[in-house]
């Protein structure tokens, strides 16, 4: 991320995207924090926490709410679950398998809202993957706000990366799928002109699985603890996921290079 944005002439905004109440803990943020520090990345702008703007979330879903796109959902993720087992895919298309907004689901406690996208397809520039296209609604109508009363990633980006002025979102490529329903989103709060978008490759196991702290893997934390140096971490990490053939020492700078 560091990299390419100071290559395109970009400032960086660390947002620590703090929005489900139930995961989030202040130690995971100092811990991430510090480790950035450490690897010598420094922000532009920020931390800026998601958990500290609920109102500006409120406003944004008010405008969604004047447009009569919101509505209560009850569907749980075992029903999205049952759903694919019965039809051999995921759920995809407008609404959810639960048919909310037809029933006209009344928001309760343990209820969710979700927003109705409508179909069509969207477009984007991924620096990395060219020109892409997607259906908006394939994976039915994003939820905004979860059953718990947490505010969802997906709606929480779209409204961060509008009133931040986003213009590039640097992610994963397993959030590629996101897209299309993110930028829609995006256009329902009045966005007319979606962020470029660079979804890099993960750094994975030799099976071919995502990294994972639940399953114990290593992190940054680890590999200091280890005694490797900030230099070796950057080296390692860039030649997992293609930007250099084979590892050596690099610093933030020399990750600009790279995107040169």
């Amino acid at each position: 991320m560091w990299g390419l944005a100071r290559a395109t002439g970009r400032r960086v905004v660390l947002r620590i995207e703090d929005h489900d109440r139930q995961r989030s803990r202040p130690a995971f943020d100092t811990a991430l924090l510090d480790d950035l520090g450490w690897l010598g990345f420094v922000a532009d702008t920020g931390p800026v926490r998601q958990a500290d703007n609920a109102t500006v979330y409120e406003a944004a879903l008010l405008r969604l709410r004047d447009g009569g796109l919101v509505y209560a959902c009850d569907c749980t993720r075992s029903k999205f679950a049952s759903s694919a087992r019965a039809h051999g895919r995921p759920w995809s298309g407008g609404g959810c398998p639960g048919g909310c907004r037809d029933r006209d689901v009344a928001e309760a406690r343990g209820t969710g809202l979700r927003i109705a996208l409508g179909s069509g397809v969207e477009t984007w520039d991924d620096l990395r993957l060219g020109l892409r296209r997607d259906e908006a609604d394939r994976e039915g109508d994003v939820l905004v706000r979860d059953r718990h009363g947490n505010w969802t990633y997906p709606f929480c980006v779209v409204v961060d990366d509008l009133r931040q002025g986003i213009d590039l979102v640097v992610r994963g490529e397993d959030l590629l799928d996101a897209t299309a329903r993110q930028i829609r989103l995006g256009r329902l709060l009045a966005r007319d002109r979606p962020p470029a978008f660079y979804h890099h490759p993960l750094i994975r196991k030799r099976g071919g699985a995502k990294l994972s702290k639940s399953d114990g893997d290593t992190g940054v934390r680890e590999l200091r603890a280890r005694g490797l140096a900030p230099a070796a971490v950057l080296g390692e990490a860039a030649a997992a996921v293609g930007l250099i053939p084979e590892s050596r020492p690099l610093d933030p700078d020399d990750l600009t290079a790279l995107f040169g």
